[in-house]
């Protein structure tokens, strides 16, 4: 059935979160005994050793832009909506800057409580202190669904702050160590600092998307100088200065080309959504026939470029991408219902970020993760607005909301998906003694993959439970 009313909420926008967080903890669990495609292109098996002279990405590598790029496209709905209600940028600002600043401490706090922080070999300590921080975790980052007055919700939220700081300056850490404020969790670091960024970008650009883009070449600018033979440089200052090196680097900020794209497909998406109007019987046939094709080739793009950069055939992977471009764009050329402006739109820009992308990967060597290229920021932003509209197409132009459920409820609530393989599931399964016969499965690469299928699957119903009560995790 094909959808042809307005929505609310567009189910495609938390599907790509979903699944970026989904193949997050996917990527995390899996055994070391698959493929070298199966892991980031730079840890290759066996030894999983960092290996920056090796260029190419994998499905893995797209795993994090993903949800970086999801996290952009939210802001036009939860920045963009206050403001449109009469939320000043100063107080919009300052929230956007208390929500950075919660996933800072979110991310000192997770990496101090995981059970391999507090005790090597683990233990049933260490399991147990974990498994009451995911509960401690509720009233720290929910809103709690009972009828109660502002002034108890504040005292609670503190309670539970106040009983994270004294686990932190009071546990005992594995192998003697102590509370560092350096020891946190990066990839939730860097989104503090995208939350603080992007938000204070997109807040002060909010009705001038050119403004926003012009930030960039600023940025570019300055990691392109740090390394300038010149002594004493203030590009080289600014690049190195920071009041609190565990808060904040100016290499966070490269991220932005990712979160700046994913602002403009967040608007393209909420002008969609505003505008969107029924179309006839004929136009719905002709927009089946074109969401089926483009939906092809969106997907292809994608996979098609994880091949060509992953195996280096990098002349081939450039003309096959943009005979597949042109495709695209031939076919959504001259129609004008309001889902195919859309994915025009959606097409158009994904088009010229990845032709950017391709046409920057011999710089700084070749496309690469970490440490990361430019070639990077621009190919996994065009692929994650092709992401965006094959889940258009089948999350709301067919509403496939049944076999995209587990994508959907899992991208909205992202921060308990996060934690729950390894303050929930695993701990679970060590202190039930099930984990042993879990990692049992390394003997070969579908073992190894069926071991991080287990996690995940777990991880998804676990994450889908609080969904369904509408128990969310928010900063």
């Amino acid at each position: 059935m094909i959808k042809t009313i307005k929505q609310k909420r567009a189910s495609s926008l938390d599907a790509l979160r979903g699944y970026a967080i989904l193949t997050m903890v996917l990527s995390g669990t899996i055994a070391n005994t698959l493929p070298r495609w199966m892991y980031h292109a730079q840890v290759p098996p066996p030894d999983h050793i960092f290996t920056p002279t090796i260029f190419g990405i994998t499905w893995v590598d797209l795993v994090f832009p993903f949800f970086l790029f999801a996290m952009g496209a939210a802001f036009p709905f939860s920045l963009g909506r206050k403001f449109d209600q009469g939320v000043s940028v100063w107080h919009l600002s300052f929230d956007s800057i208390i929500r950075g600043l919660q996933l800072v401490f979110f991310a000192i706090f997770l990496q101090h409580i995981y059970p391999w922080s507090l005790s090597n070999p683990q233990d049933y300590r260490a399991w147990f202190i974990t498994l009451g921080a995911f509960l401690l975790f509720f009233p720290m980052f929910m809103r709690l669904p009972w009828q109660m007055p502002q002034w108890l919700r504040f005292v609670i939220k503190a309670g539970a702050y106040g009983i994270a700081i004294l686990l932190l300056l009071t546990l005992n850490y594995a192998n003697g160590k102590t509370f560092n404020l350096s020891n946190s969790n990066i990839i939730i670091l860097v989104l503090a600092n995208m939350a603080i960024f992007g938000s204070l970008a997109y807040i002060f650009t909010i009705h001038n998307r050119w403004w926003r883009i012009a930030i960039l070449p600023f940025i570019m600018a300055i990691f392109l100088c740090r390394t300038s033979d010149f002594d004493g440089s203030w590009q080289k200052a600014l690049f190195d200065f920071t009041p609190f090196d565990w808060l904040y680097k100016f290499y966070y900020l490269k991220y932005l080309f990712i979160i700046i794209p994913g602002t403009i497909a967040g608007e393209y998406l909420m002008e969609w959504l505003r505008d969107s109007t029924q179309s006839g019987i004929e136009q719905q046939q002709k927009e089946k026939r074109i969401a089926i094709l483009l939906l092809s080739i969106t997907v292809s793009l994608i996979v098609w470029n994880l091949y060509g950069l992953f195996t280096r055939q990098l002349v081939l992977n450039l003309f096959v991408s943009i005979a597949l471009l042109a495709v695209g764009l031939i076919l959504l050329h001259n129609v004008t219902t309001s889902y195919i402006k859309f994915w025009k739109k959606m097409f158009v820009t994904g088009s010229l970020l990845l032709l950017l992308g391709l046409f920057f990967e011999a710089f700084e060597g070749g496309i690469r993760k970490d440490t990361s290229t430019f070639s990077y920021y621009f190919v996994t932003s065009g692929l994650a607005f092709m992401a965006l509209t094959s889940f258009s197409i089948l999350c709301d132009f067919f509403s496939w909301k049944r076999a995209t459920a587990f994508l959907t409820m899992s991208g909205q609530n992202p921060m308990i998906a996060y934690v729950g393989s390894s303050v929930v599931i695993c701990p679970l399964l060590q202190i039930t003694g099930l984990m042993k016969y879990i990692d049992m499965l390394t003997q070969n690469a579908w073992q190894g993959l069926l071991h991080g299928v287990i996690i995940t699957a777990l991880v998804t119903l676990l994450t889908m439970f609080f969904t369904k009560l509408k128990w969310f995790w928010r900063t």
